[in-house]
């Protein structure tokens, strides 16, 4: 390994050169206390900025090993490192002079969940902290000593206040760490409690903006309806009462604007675990939960949705169903099923964007078309069996039908963003109209989807990637269309999503191996050696933030050619 006086050395002979002879500095040189390693150079100023690491030694890092006994305690400790890591760097950014993205810094941009990322990885040996600089130019020649201010005074300046234990806020990172310990604690107790969420009374749900994710201010705090209040004592912060949502149908209702969406949309994104002061720390989902809607025009590969629809025209067979342009209706039904199939047991379901037909047929319309004509087999016939038969459970909301009163365990009004329990009046108002008949339990569909190998692609190290953000990307000219997967936060995701596909498709799939078993392969690849695993011998971006087995099997469902 150089040394760092071998680095200045190299940026000093190229200085004024070309801007391809930054290409000789690719490689890891040691500083004092850290080692930085320049692992890719941008090819001129103007393209995507270089990539560059620094490796701290653990030992000299003197992080408390308490901090990292478990997986979920790591990912938050490398959580804050990065942003703490990233509010110093960035602040450096430009301050190099140059041409096109001369002098740019960045890191990773953590939103307020917290997830498992490659910008910050901490194993046995090193802290490792990845990030991006754009090498600085004049035109397209080399500016060295604008790089050398970089390396030299900006980077050490940062790594010295954000990875070493002795130079940072040690309250902040136990109240993170404790923070952790006790959104895991609820998550682990909720199947022994019956419980599919909880929302802890005093939570913020509103956010502050359509386009922020922070919390609204003097916004309504939540608080439980006694009814359904429980009290949990947490590790760290004590006593903890809330509103615990119970398995099975739970059905939240009111008018427009009194928060029944915003609720729900808290409880989708409850899968993760929230940073402090978001507001949302203590909404805690069933780790499996899907947000489940209509999604016109998408691909569906070969699901099993017959216990939905059937007797299509046509004879279609709805028992391996396919179709490059899926309705509202059979793109619901194949979600969920495809949901059942990753494993999930509580589905979200908002009736904003569902398929009308999907959820509900009215008593008047059942009269004027004979059940036997009609192919869909609504959801409201069948959410009773999912929960008692299948074990997943339904919370749903709902603003125009009160058809769900009939089939609902619980029934919560939301009012002003306060939820009222009005379980015992709703379903004695029900009495006084027809109920909707439950239709007899349909056989769990066998989930014997073997993906195939796609030999064009598998033959070829030259497979072209271009992310679109959280909307999707294209892989070798087939577009992956994931704007409608809610519960997908991060370009960083969808950037992972990407590689895990590209992966599998020279790596896994081969007509024998099942959706499962492959999903399964993956996860255990990426708990086994870390997320950067599946880039190896890639053009693997920096920044990759970990999806959950959820939007795996909803990315993979997306690709035409997958079957």
């Amino acid at each position: 390994m150089k040394s760092f006086t071998d680095l200045k050395n190299i940026l000093s002979a190229i200085d004024h050169r070309g801007y391809p002879a930054y290409k000789d500095c690719l490689g890891k040189y040691a500083f004092d206390n850290y080692i930085l390693s320049i692992d890719h150079v941008q090819g001129d100023p103007f393209a995507a900025p270089s990539k560059v690491s620094v490796l701290v030694p653990r030992k000299t890092a003197n992080f408390p090993t308490e901090l990292l006994d478990t997986h979920a305690k790591k990912v938050t400790l490398q959580d804050h490192l990065t942003r703490l890591f990233s509010s110093y760097i960035e602040s450096y950014s430009f301050k190099a002079k140059g041409s096109g993205k001369s002098g740019l810094i960045s890191c990773s941009h953590c939103g307020q969940e917290v997830l498992e990322r490659t910008a910050c990885k901490i194993d046995d040996n090193y802290i490792t902290m990845r990030f991006e600089v754009g090498f600085p130019a004049n035109g397209r020649s080399i500016n060295s000593k604008e790089l050398i201010k970089v390396f030299y005074q900006f980077l050490p300046e940062c790594i010295q206040h954000s990875l070493y234990w002795d130079a940072i806020d040690h309250k902040k990172v136990f109240e993170a760490i404790r923070l952790c310990e006790d959104q895991e604690y609820i998550r682990s107790k909720l199947p022994e409690l019956g419980l599919c969420a909880f929302i802890g009374n005093g939570s913020i749900l509103p956010r502050a903006t359509g386009v922020s994710c922070r919390p609204m201010k003097d916004a309504t705090l939540f608080q439980s309806p006694p009814s359904l209040e429980i009290t949990l004592k947490l590790p760290n912060h004590g006593n903890l009462s809330g509103m615990g949502i119970k398995k099975g149908v739970t059905l939240f209702v009111g008018g427009g604007y009194h928060g029944k969406s915003t609720l729900l949309k808290a409880l989708e994104l409850g899968v993760y675990n929230h940073i402090a002061r978001d507001g949302r720390e203590y909404v805690i989902t069933d780790a499996s939960a899907l947000k489940l809607r209509a999604e016109d025009g998408r691909s569906i590969s070969n699901v099993d949705i017959s216990a939905f629809i059937n007797h299509l025209p046509n004879k279609i067979d709805t028992t391996h169903f396919s179709t490059t342009d899926a309705s509202g209706s059979t793109s619901q039904a194949a979600g969920l099923i495809e949901g059942i199939e990753s494993g999930s047991h509580l589905l979200l379901i908002d009736e904003d964007t569902s398929a009308t037909n999907f959820m509900i047929r009215d008593e008047l319309m059942q009269q004027v078309i004979a059940k036997e004509e009609e192919p869909i087999t609504p959801f409201i016939e069948r959410v009773r069996s999912l929960y008692e038969d299948w074990n997943v459970s339904s919370i749903l909301v709902a603003g125009s039908s009160g058809s769900y009163f009939h089939v609902a365990d619980t029934i919560i009004q939301m009012k002003d963003y306060v939820p009222i329990d009005i379980t015992t009046i709703a379903k004695e108002a029900a009495t006084h109209y027809p109920a909707i008949l439950t239709s007899a339990n349909s056989k769990k569909p066998v989930f014997s989807r073997f993906p195939q190998a796609n030999p064009t692609l598998k033959n070829t190290d030259r497979i072209k990637l271009k992310l679109l953000g959280t909307s999707g990307f294209v892989l070798a000219r087939e577009t992956i269309e994931l704007r409608f997967l809610e519960q997908l936060i991060d370009n960083e995701q969808t950037a992972a999503l990407a590689y895990l596909l590209k992966y599998a498709l020279k790596n896994i799939f081969n007509g024998s191996r099942s959706m499962i078993d492959a999903v399964d392969e993956l996860e255990s690849l990426m708990d086994n050696q870390g997320l950067e695993r599946i880039c190896d011998n890639l053009n693997c971006p920096v920044f990759l933030a970990r999806p959950r087995r959820q939007e795996i099997f909803s990315c993979f469902n997306r690709y035409r050619d997958l079957f």
